[in-house]
């Protein structure tokens, strides 16, 4: 822990006082070396933020001083490249991502970002949920809804359900209508899983292959979208699990660990293979309204203060947590 400058806050900008940063799997691997992509030191960590605007620049019309907000995981985005024209600016090639470039993070009392980076948090929601409803909730909710077009009567495997992400993908997409078949290595977990939405949970073995469970549950026919949230590890069972026609929508990768496979196993079966790519400020907005009508439950297991962050890293390490942690400065 060290003092650092108070950031300086530009025309378009916004300080935030943090009132509570979620702890995800990609501080991890931005930590230990996995991830190397866009990452420049020196760095504050985190990118999970939600607190009380204490400034804003000349040109913010948005917000004002003493208004609670989210934050997207980026700290700047263009604005008028395509991918911000059309929706998509975790897309764009200016973007920078919180956490992983400069003294911008959410592991401090305070962070400033662009205002096209902020939405105002609805009443009645906590600063630790608004702060994984970005990350957490709308990585998920772009897995199920817009790249995984989940519709009802679909059935649906999240993997790593206990995560995170996972954990609120297996809400979403009962909310969506589907079967929910939620997998976990952890045994603890499965009756929340169960509690929160899933028709069945699978408790393995890390690298078992459970598609001949998913299988079964399915009538031999496998799941309509896989939302994976591991990565390689689980990859040949996600593979066997997916039903002709089926869309496989990646979201975590918790290794540097490559996988061999050979395309015509994905085309002959007319399957897709999709990427999910964090969460749009409009996406964050729309997970905020469901925490706010209570549609969908921010699952945080444990809050720490910022000084304990080595021991908030080993818990999310080792996954015995629940959903996320959250820190607060």
């Amino acid at each position: 822990m060290e003092d650092v400058a108070r950031p300086a806050v530009g025309a378009l900008g916004v300080l935030i006082r943090i009132g509570a940063c979620g702890v995800c799997f990609h501080d991890i691997v931005v930590r230990n070396g996995t991830m190397r992509a866009g990452v420049r030191m020196p760095l504050i960590p985190g990118h999970e933020i939600a607190g009380i605007v204490d400034e804003v620049g000349a040109h913010v019309t948005y917000v004002r001083p003493g208004d609670r907000v989210a934050a997207t995981p980026r700290y700047h985005v263009c604005g008028h490249c395509r991918h911000c024209r059309s929706g998509i600016e975790p897309l764009c090639d200016a973007r920078k991502f919180l956490g992983d470039q400069g003294m911008v993070g959410g592991y401090a009392e305070y962070v400033a970002v662009d205002e096209s980076c902020v939405v105002r948090i609805p009443d009645g929601v906590a600063d630790a949920h608004a702060a994984i409803a970005a990350c957490a909730i709308g990585t998920a909710l772009n897995a199920v809804r817009d790249v995984g077009r989940v519709t009802i009567g679909d059935r649906v495997l999240v993997t790593g359900a206990g995560g995170g992400v996972g954990v609120h993908a297996v809400q979403l997409a009962r909310l969506a209508g589907a079967q929910v078949i939620a997998q976990t290595t952890s045994p603890g977990k499965a009756g929340l899983l169960e509690s929160l939405g899933a028709h069945a949970t699978l408790v393995t073995a890390r690298g078992e292959d459970f598609s001949g469970r998913v299988r079964d549950i399915t009538s031999g026919d496998g799941v309509d979208v896989v939302v994976d949230c591991v990565g390689t590890v689980a990859f040949d069972a996600m593979r066997r699990s997916l039903a002709g026609g089926g869309r496989w929508t990646l979201v975590g990768q918790l290794t540097g660990d490559f996988v061999r496979f050979n395309p015509a196993q994905l085309f002959l079966r007319g399957q897709s293979m999709l990427s999910v790519h964090s969460a749009t400020r409009r996406q964050l907005a729309d997970c905020l309204a469901l925490l706010a009508r209570g549609d969908v439950k921010a699952v945080v297991s444990a809050t720490h203060p910022l000084a304990d962050i080595r021991r908030a890293h080993e818990r999310v390490e080792r996954g015995d947590a629940t959903g996320r942690i959250v820190v607060v400065p």
